[in-house]
């Protein structure tokens, strides 16, 4: 594995290291774990934004966002478009929320700090290449509606990855890659004409992480958790948090050589 990503330019690392406290809101978080703040380009290359709720523990172990099972599925997503880099994604928290906590996401995305910082990430993000803001989920939706500095761009709402709804995700998903790629630009290697989703969430319709995404040094086969879907018992995450300790211990499971 010779790609990687080396972290994020000084003028983003910067940015991130002012991430507002959350320490006033740390019940409602698995605040103890800390932050995790972006994936893909942050160079004014990426075309699409995708924006998802919060970091969840597979994101923890590779210090980057949308890396566990719900993002091998928007990995899959991107590649339904023809996207195999021009893309960024960030979240609406910086911190994993409880879902316990969800209905007091939407006055913590308001809170003066938190909108303030947000809204400049999101703004110093939004280069030339940029064509299209894809909301995952209810949390994402708040924030991108909360950020004025969007103007233009086309935003789409669709149901998060992990949607207990899977009817509703795989329609409005369907229409969502229908739509973009009439207004993406495909990478030179992408395939926009790959299937679009069918009737069932299927293999096919996920993608592995590129390693490009990814910090030096992961193994190879942690960007794919195709391995463990087909296990028996099933698990869609290499990574989780166990009871009754999930705010201070997690589980990573490597599949057996």
């Amino acid at each position: 594995m010779t790609e990687f990503d080396p972290g994020p330019p000084p003028e983003f690392a910067e940015i991130f290291a002012r991430v507002p406290d959350y320490a006033s809101h740390k019940q409602h978080f698995w605040y103890d774990w800390g932050p995790i703040f972006y994936r893909g380009r942050l160079d004014g290359s990426a075309r699409v934004l995708c924006v998802a709720s919060d970091p969840g523990p597979t994101e923890r172990v590779a210090m980057r966002t949308l890396v566990g099972d719900a993002g091998q599925r928007v990995q899959g997503f991107l590649a339904k478009i023809g996207l195999t880099r021009s893309y960024l994604c960030l979240n609406a928290f910086a911190y994993a929320l409880h879902p316990s906590s969800f209905w007091k996401g939407p006055e913590i995305l308001r809170d003066e700090d938190h909108l303030a910082w947000r809204n400049e990430l999101f703004d110093r993000v939004k280069g030339p290449e940029l064509r299209a803001v894809i909301a995952f989920g209810f949390q994402a939706q708040e924030a991108v509606d909360l950020w004025e500095g969007k103007g233009n761009l086309t935003v789409f709402e669709v149901p998060h990855p992990s949607s207990r709804s899977p009817g509703q995700l795989l329609e409005a998903w369907r229409d969502a890659v229908t739509r973009l790629r009439e207004i993406v630009p495909a990478d030179p290697e992408g395939e926009p004409v790959a299937p679009n989703y069918a009737d069932t969430f299927r293999e096919e319709d996920y993608a592995r992480i590129p390693h490009g995404d990814l910090p030096f040094g992961v193994p190879e086969w942690f960007s794919d958790d195709s391995w463990g879907r087909t296990a028996t018992p099933r698990h869609n995450n290499c990574v989780d948090r166990p009871d009754p300790d999930d705010g201070h211990t997690l589980i990573w499971i490597a599949p057996r050589s």
